[in-house]
């Protein structure tokens, strides 16, 4: 049954949250800031979904600690380095290259057997009055490694001489700069197994000037053809404005906040005898003034990123050129390949069966499997679209929908459950109350300024709360008649760290993006209003020990919403080409099956130009 929108709903606003995480943190909070002009019929749905960001962290303050103490750091008194010559950043250096053949890393012998798969050891900071972001940071790199095989994440404090040595690989995340009134809380282990060992360490970020000086400048330019301790954040005065990162033939975005872009390491690669050719993976532009320089750079055993790509990303953003990267540490045999996957969202009882049908009919024409993500109970507690009268329908109510389910199913659709009502009681939450606008596991509001910002988990949020949702969504699907689904996708993708374990003992996968609170690596208690949000370009085990499929595109949205632009075809499209860089990555998207089919076959007819395969969500 087709809803009416009365004359009065038309005219106005009607925001229906799509959860993009966007990581723009104003007045400390994190807001998700994504809706729909009314108008057309039905939600928006995840709509553009979530992308990487924090919440509550004042990232502004920790940019201006960071250039603060690194304007120390050059201002201090420095030997000169002899006799190398500095070569330009705004030039590609000796031995450079941002694309091509990867040189494969060197592997100790003593790895574990290669049955065993790669581990990989993340080490990140604590200390600090922005220790809070290491561990958070951490997360999402355990997440990405969580793909190769298993992953330890430790404080870097914790670190012991020759524990680099149990796993295939290392990641040290420098969150906060040491110097001044912070002392330094790397171990001299590290610094001298770090520069010691042939196994690939990954280095981001801050305190690389301290490793070199630990083992020696010297020692360490020698064997490493750059030094640190004459490289800094700042170009000609100026942290400039990186926008973009080359890398795999690939243009990636950076864009960050004015006054919250806390600079990207330029590497002072030296040239003369005696120093080795360094590779400049991926190539950074400061748009200010043209130049280019090393974003991320490799010789011997290290790969130096000069930020930590977790913050203010996108579906086009330079964090994929680390998601890539993590191949060569960890699995650099990896052949090219490149899948796809939609899913279609936000099918309830109230969905229109012809438009099911349709969909089924074009995408088994294409010969393309993909997912279905039903909500199994409609409800509209206050008649917000029914004229004041309060509607809650269920699947076993509406056997036409039913019927147009099983068609679907048997063209080639997997059943996934998206919740159970996907909203929260009779109240905003925050827009109406009604299945597909709100929320359903989290709490939220609609701020003075037309932005979502989170609350924090739901009341009465518990285990066994989450875990009565779930089991009720499961009986709806019986009491239709249909198969129990084994993927999940959690409403608007936000849950508690309690909510997602539930998820994750009831199905085989999630196929979303998540929240990752701070507390999981630590186990100090979860702090609900402090997590960092994070995508996938491939299927992950995350830090909640869950199997997580990739979704990374976004989807098709005609109108723009809450100062976001529409997202056409061709913005889909142009995400998956930014995909490209990852070797053996999935560009996958989601639909909304009330728009019409021809979006949705421009869409797959471009994606399908670029080279992508299409997969169906059970094959990953």
């Amino acid at each position: 049954m087709r809803r009416v929108i009365p004359p009065w709903k038309r005219a106005r606003t009607r925001i229906s949250v799509v959860l993009l995480l966007v990581a723009a943190l104003l007045s400390g909070t994190f807001m998700a800031t994504d809706a729909q002009a009314a108008g057309g019929h039905h939600r928006g749905g995840e709509a553009a979904g979530i992308r990487s960001g924090l919440n509550r962290v004042d990232l502004k303050g920790w940019a201006k600690a960071q250039l603060t103490a690194d304007r120390a750091r050059h201002a201090r008194p420095r030997p000169k380095t002899a006799p190398a010559t500095r070569a330009s950043t705004a030039r590609r250096t000796v031995g450079a290259a941002t694309a091509g053949p990867r040189p494969t890393l060197r592997r100790a012998q003593a790895d574990a057997a290669a049955d065993a798969g790669p581990t990989t050891l993340v080490l990140y900071d604590t200390a600090g009055p922005y220790g809070q972001l290491g561990e958070l940071y951490a997360m999402a790199a355990a997440n990405l490694a969580g793909h190769f095989g298993t992953v330890t994440a430790k404080p870097v404090q914790q670190y012991t001489a020759g524990m680099i040595d149990a796993y295939s690989a290392v990641v040290y995340i420098g969150s906060t700069y040491y110097g001044g009134t912070i002392p330094d809380a790397v171990p001299a282990a590290f610094y001298a197994d770090a520069s010691a060992s042939a196994k690939p360490v990954i280095w981001m970020g801050a305190n690389i000037w301290n490793l070199a000086n630990s083992v020696g400048v010297a020692p360490f330019t020698q064997k490493y053809g750059w030094d640190p301790t004459t490289s800094y954040y700042e170009d000609g005065g100026s942290i400039g404005n990186v926008t973009q990162v080359t890398y795999r033939g690939q243009t990636l975005t950076r864009t960050i906040p004015a006054g919250q872009d806390g600079g990207v390491l330029r590497p002072n690669v030296l040239t003369g005898t005696g120093y080795p050719a360094v590779t400049r993976l991926a190539e950074g532009l400061d748009s200010a003034n043209g130049h280019t320089f090393g974003w991320a750079v490799r010789s011997s055993n290290l790969t130096y990123i000069g930020e930590i790509p977790f913050a203010y990303v996108s579906e086009t953003d330079r964090v994929i050129a680390f998601e890539d990267l993590l191949f060569d540490a960890l699995a650099p045999a990896t052949a090219e390949r490149h899948r796809a996957m939609v899913r279609l969202e936000d099918i309830s009882p109230d969905a229109d069966p012809t438009e099911l049908r349709a969909m089924a009919d074009y995408l088994y024409s294409q010969h393309i499997p993909y997912g279905i993500n039903v909500i199994p109970v409609y409800t509209d507690p206050n008649g917000t679209y029914s004229n004041g009268v309060p509607q809650t329908i269920t699947l076993a109510q509406r056997p036409q929908v039913v019927s147009a389910l099983k068609y679907m199913l048997a063209r080639g659709a997997v059943l996934m459950d998206h919740g159970y009502t996907h909203q929260y009681g009779n109240v905003a939450n925050p827009y109406n109350g009604v299945t597909g606008d709100d929320f359903e596991f989290y709490r939220a509001h609609v701020d003075a300024a037309n932005n979502v910002v989170y609350d924090g988990p739901v009341a009465e949020d518990s285990s066994l709360w989450a875990q009565s949702r779930v089991t009720s969504a499961l009986t709806q699907f019986t009491l239709a008649g249909l198969p129990r689904p084994a993927l999940w996708t959690t409403p608007h993708y936000a849950g508690s760290a309690a909510d997602y374990k539930v998820f994750s003992s009831n199905f085989s996968a999630r196929l979303e993006r998540s929240l990752y609170f701070a507390g999981t690596l630590s186990g100090a208690p979860s702090d609900p209003n402090r997590f960092i949000g994070q995508l996938f370009p491939y299927t992950v085990k995350d830090v909640y020990g869950t199997k997580v499929l990739p979704e990374n595109i976004g989807n098709y949205e005609p109108e723009a919403y809450n100062n976001h632009p529409a997202r056409l075809p061709a913005d889909l499209i142009a995400s998956a080409k930014a995909n490209l860089a990852v070797r053996d990555g999935v560009a996958s998207f989601f639909y909304h099956p009330y728009y019409p089919v021809q979006p949705l076959k421009d869409t797959i007819d471009g994606i399908k130009a670029l080279g992508y395969t299409f997969v169906s969500p059970a094959a990953l």
